[in-house]
């Protein structure tokens, strides 16, 4: 179990608390809105009511001992970039932020942030990788242009060995784990002689655009 705070509880504030909490996990819930705490309440192990941008508000809440802190100030851009500055000066590990646009991600950035999130822009890509190509069921982007991605394997690879299909040389793309479907059996870094079947499902990770130019090429 780790520990995790969430500022700020609109929707996603919300739903990111909720699952963490069904996950197991200790989460505190904070936002200055009544009826948001009340809200989440029942789905955190504590929400309290109070300004995360006060320093002294967030060291008495123990907020700089969590494993990590998820801040969503909705369009308030400021005041999240007034919280993480504040969480860096405690040391926190981990500090993600929901981002109001890139220029706002960069200056998140500057002041101390892990991991800046876009959730619409992630969505949408998602989204469009999905549509673009009909065997990736799960795309994650990982870096600027990598991504790890879930795919039933096209027709061109079933039937053929990993050293057959040498997908690093010829696209720059590593499977780092199989899982069968029927068995429900996963192995990471497979072996190099396995053969594809239908009934698989492979993880990729490389490029974007290679990873689908892979599962495009005849």
């Amino acid at each position: 179990m780790k520990r995790y705070c969430v500022i700020g509880l609109g929707n996603f504030g919300f739903h990111v608390a909720k699952t963490l909490y069904e996950d197991g996990h200790e989460v505190i819930a904070i936002d200055l809105d009544r009826d948001k705490v009340q809200r989440i309440k029942d789905h955190s192990s504590y929400a309290v009511i109070g300004d995360a941008t006060s320093k002294e508000f967030l060291k008495s809440q123990g907020v700089g001992e969590m494993d990590g802190v998820i801040i969503s100030t909705g369009e308030r851009s400021h005041l999240s970039t007034l919280v993480v500055l504040h969480l860096k000066e405690m040391n926190v590990r981990r500090i993600l932020v929901k981002a109001v646009n890139e220029d706002h991600g960069r200056i998140l950035e500057k002041v101390g942030a892990t991991d800046i999130i876009f959730p619409e822009k992630d969505t949408a890509i998602k989204i469009a990788h999905g549509l673009s190509s009909s065997n990736i069921l799960e795309f994650i982007p990982v870096a600027e242009d990598y991504s790890i991605t879930e795919v039933a394997p096209p027709s061109h690879f079933v039937g053929k060995n990993l050293i057959d299909l040498d997908l690093r040389r010829k696209f720059g793309v590593t499977v780092i784990g199989i899982k069968d479907v029927l068995t429900g059996e996963f192995n990471t870094l497979p072996s190099p002689s396995h053969v594809i079947k239908d009934s698989d499902l492979l993880v990729l990770i490389g490029k974007t655009e290679n990873v689908e130019k892979a599962c495009r090429e005849q």
